[in-house]
């Protein structure tokens, strides 16, 4: 069964066989992300023999086990560990995005903020750190942790508070700045980001699951990886952007006292502390698991990249210009011929509208792809809701820009106005996946059939 809601919506407008390839890659990319399937991957069980990946652990030598969990993908990780430790369990607790999941046997499950944290987003920051001061050295915590979790669960630094942090994130997401330039400044403001949630935790045994362990992978700022970033680094974005004299007066003083006292720095490193952490479905796999399907269904295909960031809507002109050139020139691939990417885009947002990096990277492709028939472009972001909208991303082809016109659509000015949901509404091109347990960041599947 297909993840795509409305796939036979999106199959009637424009090239259906294109579309088709496109859509199904996608599906086989959300499938291989699976953070539930992941996590039954990694944690095994046979009597009182817990393994976790290539760690090995005795029940009966052990002290409490915990869960804790925040993050789009970090539910369906929390139900794979209530299954596999079910009444082992002392205390869980898991900070979701949806409403409408079940609940859970031994996890409590709580619904808070995304993508901008709510008080449920700081009482789950509480509760864990009420939940730290009783750990022991013999003591286990699997942390649950995947994108959006720094949204979900809140921990803001002493003298800042939650509303001066969503005051700094409005203002960061509206440079255009790269996503790691952002999390410099979300890091040395949370006691949770850039390695505190290790440093809350000990002297437990750590645990992650989550869905990438290479750092430079990660769009959000991870709260179980140490930080390279420092005080000065977040200070020099803000300058560099010129908003620091807009922060809020406690965060300037909380980072400027940072400068100076090494006590208030995050963690560099984690040596001497019992921590793991375990991939449970990441952006390379999915990309992989997409090309595959591409094979099955006849074409040739590639992972282009899984680090593709920048502007959205330039990231849509580009691969309309690889999609040309493959078409044409048979270069760098030879048509028919699948290209699947992944990474963070972003939107400098500057008009009044609603959309996400997702559609505007679609509209971008539209407005350059008319006249190379039998291309087309799926953009989704993999959780499942692109931006601050309810639908996962876009999808366009050749036909798109004319079937535009004959709607009155001016690509152009709803790119201007950042208004990408209006137009992909309107074409029936929106895709929808609703909540899909999963969050690798934006998928890409880029279509290329031979030029009639």
């Amino acid at each position: 069964m297909s993840r795509i809601q409305n796939l036979n919506d999106l199959l009637r407008n424009g090239r259906g066989q294109t579309r088709a390839v496109a859509l199904s890659c996608l599906d086989a990319a959300l499938d291989a992300a699976d953070t539930y399937k992941g996590t039954k991957r990694v944690v095994h069980r046979q009597g009182d023999r817990l393994t976790v990946g290539d760690q090995t652990f005795d029940l009966a030598d052990l002290g409490d086990i915990y869960v804790v969990g925040a993050g789009k993908g970090s539910y369906p990780i929390a139900q794979a560990l209530d299954e596999i430790l079910g009444d082992d369990i002392k205390q869980g607790f898991v900070m979701v995005k949806e409403t409408g999941r079940p609940a859970l046997e031994h996890i409590e499950v709580i619904v808070s903020g995304h993508p901008v944290p709510n008080p449920a987003s700081l009482e789950g920051g509480l509760l864990l750190e009420k939940l730290a001061v009783g750990l022991g050295p013999n003591d286990l915590v699997f942390a649950a942790m995947t994108g959006g979790c720094s949204a979900l669960m809140a921990l803001p630094v002493p003298g800042v508070t939650l509303e001066d942090k969503i005051a700094v994130n409005r203002l960061l997401l509206r440079t255009g700045a790269r996503i790691g330039e952002m999390n410099a400044v979300r890091k040395h403001l949370s006691l949770l980001k850039g390695g505190g949630l290790i440093k809350l935790l000990q002297p437990a045994t750590v645990v992650t699951l989550t869905q990438d362990t290479a750092p430079d992978s990660l769009p959000w700022p991870d709260p179980s990886l140490p930080d390279p970033s420092t005080f000065a680094d977040a200070m020099s974005m803000l300058k560099y952007y010129e908003i620091w004299d807009q922060m809020p007066q406690s965060v300037r003083d909380h980072l400027e006292k940072g400068l100076t006292d090494p006590g208030l720095e995050t963690p560099k490193s984690f040596e001497g502390w019992r921590t793991y952490m375990y991939d449970t479905g990441n952006q390379r796999d999915a990309c992989l698991a997409a090309v595959a399907k591409a094979r099955e269904m006849g074409y040739q295909g590639a992972v282009l990249s899984t680090k593709l960031e920048g502007e959205s809507r330039e990231l849509g002109i580009m691969l309309a210009g690889i999609a040309k050139e493959i078409q044409l020139y048979g270069r760098p691939f030879t048509a028919p011929f699948v290209l699947a990417s992944a990474g963070e885009s972003t939107v400098t947002v500057r008009g009044q509208g609603k959309g996400g990096p997702n559609m505007e990277t679609v509209l971008g492709f539209a407005r350059y792809i008319e006249g190379y028939p039998g291309v087309a472009l799926a953009s989704i972001d993999s959780e499942g809701t692109d931006g601050p909208t309810d639908l996962a991303g876009g999808l366009a082809d050749d036909l798109t820009l004319a079937r535009s016109r004959e709607l009155s659509l001016d690509l152009k000015g709803l790119l201007k106005e950042n208004d990408s949901l209006i137009g992909l509404e309107a074409l029936g091109d929106a895709v929808i996946t609703g909540a899909t347990g999963t969050n690798v960041v934006n998928l890409r599947v880029l279509v290329v059939d031979k030029r009639e």
